[in-house]
């Protein structure tokens, strides 16, 4: 019977790890520029790719290098971005509502028209990041980040320093 049961405990925590892995299929498919909705892209690494138009909406890309990535009006609405790394990405008028930047890296990004309505900024670091026509950005989201001299935000908003 112990020996049935632990079977099964070995079973379901591969099972669990499995379905938090990334998947490398879904992440082939957006490195070949095709739109992957809700989709596991766990530490993809997507550094200098060029996703502009993409819908990634409802997609996991926590961990993911998105560095210097072109992803204009892309849809990331919903996406869980925490702990990504975003350096020198260009999002020009994405859709980021509802997206989950928390502990990202968005240095020296453009984020230009981006909507950033409902989205989750908690400890993102913005230095030097460009969004000063930014939509639905609030001060109540911006008080959890941090930026630098440099960040641009929308008129009457501010940010932190980071530390």
């Amino acid at each position: 019977m112990l020996k049935h049961i632990l079977a099964l405990s070995a079973l379901a925590f591969t099972l669990s790890s499995t379905a938090l892995a990334q998947d490398a299929s879904e992440i082939a498919i957006v490195q070949s520029g095709h739109s992957c909705t809700g989709c596991n892209l766990f530490q993809a690494d997507l550094g200098y790719s060029t996703l502009s138009g993409l819908n990634l909406s409802g997609s996991r890309l926590r961990q993911a290098d998105l560095s210097i990535a072109i992803m204009d009006n892309a849809n990331l609405s919903g996406a869980n971005l925490s702990i990504a790394n975003l350096y020198g990405a260009r999002l020009t008028d994405a859709n980021c509502a509802g997206t989950n930047f928390e502990d990202a890296v968005l240095v020296a990004t453009y984020l230009g028209g981006v909507n950033f309505t409902g989205a989750n900024l908690k400890n993102a670091n913005l230095s030097g990041a460009e969004a000063a026509t930014a939509t639905g950005l609030t001060q109540s989201q911006l008080n959890t980040a941090c930026g630098d001299a440099s960040t641009q935000l929308p008129t009457g908003l501010t940010l932190r320093k980071c530390q």
